[in-house]
């Protein structure tokens, strides 16, 4: 994501589609429950795109 993007602020479509792409990470075994917890809190309270990326960078993008 380039860097402009990162900044721009995140709306709330945005979180739910990143607490989905986490679901589809938990119910293939790659996150922990402790882990998709704390990362759903995290998107919850994100503020821009970059937030929310680095809760899914070390997912496979075939996820979303």
């Amino acid at each position: 994501m380039n860097p402009e993007r990162r900044a721009v602020r995140a709306s709330d479509a945005d979180r739910e589609e990143t607490v989905r792409q986490l679901q589809r990470g938990l119910s293939q075994g790659r996150l922990t429950v402790d882990e998709f917890d704390e990362r759903v809190r995290a998107a919850w309270a994100a503020r821009t795109l970059g937030d929310l990326a680095d809760l899914t960078a070390d997912l496979p993008r075939s996820l979303w």
